[in-house]
């Protein structure tokens, strides 16, 4: 099956399935029970985006080499923590057997925390091994 990163609003695609937000905030001006059919998202799981930290930092300046570099690097780190950890390990178990999107409102998907997600999502056996915590 297959995992895909999109953003969020842009129109859905055939064999996309499930979209899951990796955002901290909903978008402005929607209604929740707007948010999917608006393209948004069917789910939202928060703790797969950066910190509120992170997401500040990173903006806070142009996103040069060393800036992505710094970011990447920390926001792995997040996502060692064992609630994101966990809730990785689930959704690499659930893309053997279905498919789903993962999204962000960011319109350059190389500079966002996505393409990030989405290489631990599919990296290779070493990444999906089980860890219990």
């Amino acid at each position: 099956m297959a995992v895909r990163a999109v953003q969020l609003g842009s129109p859905r695609t055939a064999g996309e399935g499930l979209r899951i937000g990796t955002v901290r905030r909903p978008p402005r001006g929607v209604k929740k029970s707007e948010y999917a059919a608006r393209d948004y998202y069917d789910v939202w799981l928060p703790e797969l985006a950066p910190s509120e930290e992170l997401r500040a930092w990173v903006m806070s300046g142009p996103i040069t080499g060393q800036r992505w570099k710094t970011f990447v690097r920390r926001y792995r780190t997040e996502m060692a923590a064992p609630p994101a950890a966990r809730l990785l390990a689930l959704l690499r178990g659930l893309a053997r057997t279905t498919n789903f999107s993962i999204g962000c409102y960011c319109v350059d998907e190389s500079r966002c925390h996505r393409s990030v997600l989405l290489e631990l999502l599919t990296a290779g056996s070493e990444s999906r091994k089980a860890k219990s915590y």
